[in-house]
């Protein structure tokens, strides 16, 4: 009896600490899209409004290297990867290459608070219902797809990088000659 007493005590804990893992991971699973975009695939088209409130699509930069960013200022690692994701822009800016953040931020304050003291000079859109993200398969902040002049996927960084780190310039340049 004390046995069996015991083994559903158990079996009680591990439903409840497995139902508690279930819960904390819930966002993850909400936020996961469709299938992800994967290299050599068309992006998918997509359009959002600018703080300014027209509306900006991503066929707009057709015939242009895009450099499409997911994340948002409660990523620790997005947060630390602007610095360098902006001196890029700043590096390409003019030479056909787009540099296009998608932030994830429900809290439309906090993340126009942080553009302005962060400096960010690339263009910047919200997508609090995470519905571009979705699209994109996106649920680990940051990542970033290289979109090429024609609309397709060249290259898919999932996590922080830095952008200014000689072989990502190399590549992209590469990428503009070709």
């Amino acid at each position: 009896m004390a046995a069996l007493r015991k083994l559903r005590l158990l079996a009680g804990s591990v439903a409840v600490l497995t139902g508690g893992l279930l819960y904390s991971l819930w966002p993850v699973f909400r936020d996961a899209g469709g299938p992800a975009v994967e290299v050599g695939e068309q992006a998918p088209e997509f359009g959002l409004a600018s703080d300014d409130g027209r509306s900006v699509h991503l066929k707009d930069f057709r015939g242009q290297l895009v450099v499409l960013n997911f994340w948002a200022t409660w990523c620790p690692p997005c947060v630390e990867e602007m610095p360098s994701l902006n001196r890029f822009h700043q590096r390409f800016a003019g030479r056909g290459v787009v540099v296009l953040g998608v932030s994830v931020d429900e809290d439309r304050q906090a993340y126009q608070e942080f553009l302005q003291k962060t400096g960010v000079k690339f263009l910047n859109l919200r997508d609090p219902d995470r519905k571009v993200s979705r699209l994109y398969g996106t649920f680990k902040y940051p990542e970033t797809y290289l979109i090429d002049r024609q609309g397709r996927v060249v290259q898919k960084v999932i996590g922080q990088t830095d952008w200014t780190d000689q072989r990502m310039l190399d590549f992209v340049s590469q990428l503009l000659r070709g």
